[in-house]
């Protein structure tokens, strides 16, 4: 990549979105996840080679969420403050010693402390590669998050897959090779750090925005409001993707009896549905409101999710498909929805959202684990495919771009 492309600003020039950035935080976002998704894909065979139970396995992804969530908001609320272009490559570093030391765990204990750097490592990398998506949107937020998020989901998508590639058959020591894209995300990171930097420097020399802390029309009380409504529907979401996530091939297993790679390619399947559906979420939503979208991602999934439980196993992966399809496009119109209620605080916001959302798939997990191990796998979806009806507390939200248009209206116009 050349030095002038490097040099180009055109999104603190004007409304022209930086395409070759978004498309290269998306990439970077990719790599994060891919190692991210490498936990849940070995999971099986974990479960094996140590003996585990649902419950432990249940607490290697709550251990790993946890990391990656407790520590975003703070380093959302530093960055906002001091942006950190460093900490990109930086949160890499992270996940690649997480995934050396899980390639060569001995126990159950190494492999909880491997998790968690890794965990280390995306609560570095959000909040910031977020603020470079919004830095380079160009005004189209909701476009900038759907590209920075597709990227990311189509690492978890792809993580499996290449884990039943190359770890199911040859064994743990294989988590290594990851090692490899770990690698190149600190490069393509340390590029994406400079182009940052530069931009920082020229907004800092513009001036920072100044307003409002909160959107127009809302007081304090009706954001705060809105941010518990949109945490609520993060909470249903995320739940339900921990089931999905980390035990839809056991109960593939359990229910049908494919073999565990078979279950690895259904996984596949609706981590592949859920990166095309979040492309879909943040043009919608800059097109029809996100508010709009919300609601039907969120709501719109249960009848599919409800259904799903009770059907064969062709029927069981098309469902899956269509609920990962649907639901996956809220979390981009809700990011970018919490970032309209709180302008100027793209760090925290993102490391909020990002925060909670791998701790309620933590949680999740470790609650779903141990209701599998009481009752049974097939009981645990059973369950949790009423989670998608909370979205109908999405009317509770207030119509942030009707009150925007009407600010701007009723504006004195500058002469």
């Amino acid at each position: 990549m050349s030095q002038s492309s490097l040099r180009a600003t055109p999104s603190l020039q004007g409304p022209q979105t930086v395409y070759p950035i978004l498309f290269a935080i998306s990439f970077s976002h990719m790599l994060n996840d891919v190692i991210q998704s490498v936990i849940p894909a070995v999971y099986p065979m974990l479960k094996e080679n140590y003996a585990l139970t649902f419950t432990q396995i249940g607490i290697i992804t709550l251990v790993f969420q946890l990391t990656a969530s407790l520590l975003q908001p703070f380093v959302g609320l530093y960055t906002d403050k001091h942006p950190t272009p460093r900490s990109l490559p930086l949160g890499m570093l992270f996940s690649l010693t997480g995934l050396l030391f899980l390639a060569f765990a001995s126990d159950y204990i190494h492999i909880l402390l491997s998790v968690s750097l890794i965990g280390m490592g995306s609560s570095v990398f959000h909040p910031e590669a977020s603020r470079v998506a919004h830095l380079a949107s160009g005004g189209k937020k909701g476009l900038a998050q759907s590209i920075f998020q597709v990227g990311g989901n189509a690492g978890s998508a792809g993580g499996p897959l290449l884990a039943a590639l190359i770890v199911v058959p040859f064994g743990q020591r294989y988590i290594g090779w990851f090692g490899v894209i770990a690698f190149m995300g600190m490069l393509l990171l340390t590029y994406v750090g400079r182009w940052y930097q530069q931009n920082l420097q020229l907004k800092s020399s513009k001036g920072g925005a100044t307003g409002s802390p909160f959107a127009p029309g809302l007081t304090k009380n009706r954001v705060m409001v809105s941010v518990i409504i949109l945490l609520v529907l993060i909470f249903s979401k995320y739940f339900y993707m921990a089931s999905m996530s980390s035990y839809f091939t056991f109960y593939l297993i359990d229910k049908f009896g494919v073999s565990v790679q078979q279950s690895q390619v259904y996984l596949f399947a609706f981590l592949a549905a859920v990166a095309a559906g979040t492309i879909l979420g943040g043009p919608l939503g800059d097109r029809y409101g996100r508010k709009l979208i919300i609601w039907v991602s969120i709501l719109g999934a249960a009848p599919f999710s409800l259904l799903l439980p009770h059907v064969g196993l062709g029927m069981t992966v098309i469902l899956a498909v269509i609920v990962g399809l649907i639901i996956s496009s809220a979390f981009s119109a809700i990011l970018v929805y919490a970032t309209d209620l709180i302008p100027g605080k793209v760090g925290m916001i993102a490391g909020l959202f990002f925060g909670f959302a791998f701790g309620m798939g933590g949680i999740g997990s470790a609650v779903l684990g141990w209701l599998a191990d009481r009752t049974s796998i097939a009981y645990v979806f059973s369950i949790c495919a009423y989670l998608p009806l909370l979205g109908i507390i999405t009317g509770f939200l207030p119509d942030i771009e009707g009150t925007r248009k009407r600010s701007q209206i009723s504006a004195p116009q500058k002469p």
